[in-house]
């Protein structure tokens, strides 16, 4: 069915199936984190975004160690994110608008990197969860953008939100992932 090296490829890389497991399951807590904040000034949410973008840097980090043909991207996006998370600790009284702008950005690139791989990958299991997941980030994402100078209840909403589908789409992720192990195994 597949290449030698196709299959040895897959063997390597599905080992860390559990890796994503652990950082949907971290982003999932990071969400329930993040919701149950009662947040009254914008340096909090500047805080607040900072710390989220660093986790997100790190988990692209991460992604590079484990996809080896993806590598050059997951570490692009892994530097941007952490560098935009020092950058706003730096200057946490930064406008809503640009918080929200940054957010929406962010969904529409990780949605549509969703909306792609659920497609691609309608041979495996769950694989409408990452499309469904694709399609929420995007329709946040243009709401996002379209109204970038709402409430700080609502931008943490946003940010919630977004770590939320990104801990379900990391677990669906796993499960794929050691799905296909099984597959290659057999």
């Amino acid at each position: 069915m597949w290449e030698p090296e196709v299959r040895e490829d897959i063997r390597h890389f599905s080992k860390t199936w559990w890796l994503f497991l652990i950082t949907g399951i971290g982003w999932i807590f990071v969400s329930f984190f993040v919701l149950q904040f009662n947040l009254d000034s914008v340096v909090t949410i500047g805080i607040l975004f900072a710390v989220v973008l660093i986790l997100a840097g790190i988990n692209e980090l991460f992604a590079m160690a484990a996809m080896p043909g993806w590598r050059l991207l997951h570490g692009l996006l892994g530097f941007l994110f952490v560098f935009g998370g020092i950058w706003a600790l730096a200057y946490p009284g930064q406008t809503f608008g640009t918080l929200a702008l940054l957010i929406g950005w962010f969904l529409l690139v990780r949605g549509t990197f969703d909306i792609v791989a659920g497609l691609s990958n309608r041979s495996v299991e769950m694989w409408w969860l990452t499309l469904i997941n694709g399609i929420i980030q995007i329709a946040i994402a243009f709401w996002a953008i379209g109204y970038p100078a709402r409430s700080a209840k609502l931008l943490v909403l946003w940010v919630g939100i977004s770590a939320l589908m990104r801990g379900f789409s990391e677990i669906a992720l796993a499960f794929q992932v050691r799905a296909l192990r099984k597959e290659v195994a057999a």
